[in-house]
């Protein structure tokens, strides 16, 4: 099988700009650039994270990807069919397709259910059960498949905690039978414990189920743990890509590199030189010209503010699939502080 037959998910220049309404008649006075020419794929098991702060358009993305809005621009397709410009009435099969954990567990549930009805409507609403037996069995099995308890499916959200409520929240995802699920920051608001009861469940329904996960996270600690691929996000803009090994040894993005430096180190005497960028993000509003990110990075020149990088395919000692956008790559390696050879040690462990 081919590399782009595996691919259950691509998504090619995605826009989606938010139009700004005022004045007395409420015309359109400028837009929001959530979103602004992303491209990425997911391969049929894979789990590619989408990282970066608050306010970069991760969760738009997410949202693009589960047509929750209809988007600007770019294509996005699922399985070797287009999604994105489907009708109503055409993309109702796809959706069961395509499912999402919320991050909150505890409004994304509604309260007036109990734990069946919640599971139960997915397998009604997509005809996934034979008679009301086979409904219940389904039910049943959903429990078992995130470790909860057969008898609680009688019981209302409020009588569960914040990762019990999370693991229903799962359990409705995969009701569906879903190929991929759309993971919106889906630990954050939980303990540090339950977090990291809920990764190892996610890791273990992928191995058993096959899913693929596109998991939207600004925790990298939790990144490293349970993805295949890693996708920096910064102002709408994808800045880098490449699997969790190099990206993590060797980050070929400014950005990425400040990222990293504040997560923190486990070992004690462990030390990590903080990168501490100036200025704040610009509004995506009115993005700077050029690099997105120029305005903030130690380690601009002139051609960053004038032209926007691309991302382009770097040859790296630790693998082949490593992607950043960032102008210091065509310099010379003595002129490119991001040039050094972080992942020697690596390779040879």
């Amino acid at each position: 099988m081919s590399a782009s037959a595996a691919r259950l998910l691509e998504v090619t220049g995605l826009k989606k700009h938010f139009p700004l309404k005022g004045g007395l008649l409420g015309g359109t006075t400028g837009y929001v650039y959530a979103v602004d020419g992303v491209s990425f794929h997911i391969s049929r098991g894979e789990t590619l994270s989408l990282v970066g702060e608050s306010g970069c358009g991760k969760s738009t993305v997410g949202k693009a990807v589960l047509r929750l809005f209809d988007i600007t621009d770019g294509q996005v397709v699922l399985d070797g069919k287009r999604i994105d410009d489907l009708s109503p009435a055409a993309l109702r099969p796809m959706r069961r397709r395509v499912q999402v954990v919320f991050q909150d567990p505890f409004s994304s549930l509604n309260p007036r259910m109990r734990v069946r009805d919640i599971l139960a409507e997915p397998i009604r609403n997509f005809g996934l059960a034979r008679d009301s037996k086979d409904l219940d069995e389904r039910v049943a099995k959903l429990m078992d498949t995130v470790r909860l308890p057969r008898d609680a499916v009688n019981r209302w959200p409020h009588e569960f905690s914040g990762g019990q409520r999370q693991r229903i929240g799962i359990a409705r995802a995969l009701a569906a039978e879903p190929d991929l699920i759309v993971c919106d920051e889906a630990v954050s608001a939980l303990d540090v414990s339950v977090k990291a009861q809920i990764v190892n469940l996610l890791q273990d329904l992928q191995t058993e189920l096959g899913l693929a996960m596109l998991f939207i996270s600004h925790d990298l600690a939790i990144v490293e743990h349970m993805t295949h691929r890693v996708a920096v996000m910064y102002l709408g803009k994808i800045v880098e890509v490449a699997p969790k090994r190099g990206l993590f040894a060797a980050p070929k993005h400014p950005y990425t590199e400040a990222l990293l430096s504040a997560v923190p180190v486990p070992t004690p005497g462990a030390a990590r030189t903080r990168i501490i960028l100036k200025g704040d993000v610009p509004s995506p509003i009115n993005p700077p010209k050029g690099c997105r990110f120029h305005t903030r990075c130690p380690y601009a020149f002139d051609r960053c503010r004038m032209e926007e990088p691309k991302l382009n395919h770097l040859a790296t000692a630790l693998d082949a699939g490593h992607v950043a956008a960032c102008h210091l790559h065509d310099r010379p390696e003595a002129e490119n502080p991001l040039a050094v050879a972080k992942g020697a040690a690596l390779i040879a462990a």
